[in-house]
């Protein structure tokens, strides 16, 4: 993921800071508990689907 592009993005919710996830190829949002996928190389900023993370994962 561009580091450019990751420096703009912002969780569509609360407008707080992403972290990328290279492995999961997703972009997480600590305050809401969200994690954005990233398809083809694009983020998908969507609410809808976005998955909730569990409270019992950890994120890094």
């Amino acid at each position: 993921m561009d580091s450019k592009l990751l420096d703009i993005l912002a969780c569509p919710i609360c407008k707080g800071p992403l972290i990328y996830q290279k492995k999961a190829k997703e972009l997480i949002c600590k305050v809401d508990r969200l994690a954005f996928p990233i398809r083809d190389d694009i983020p998908v900023m969507l609410e809808t689907e976005a998955r909730q993370l569990e409270p019992d994962e950890e994120i890094k």
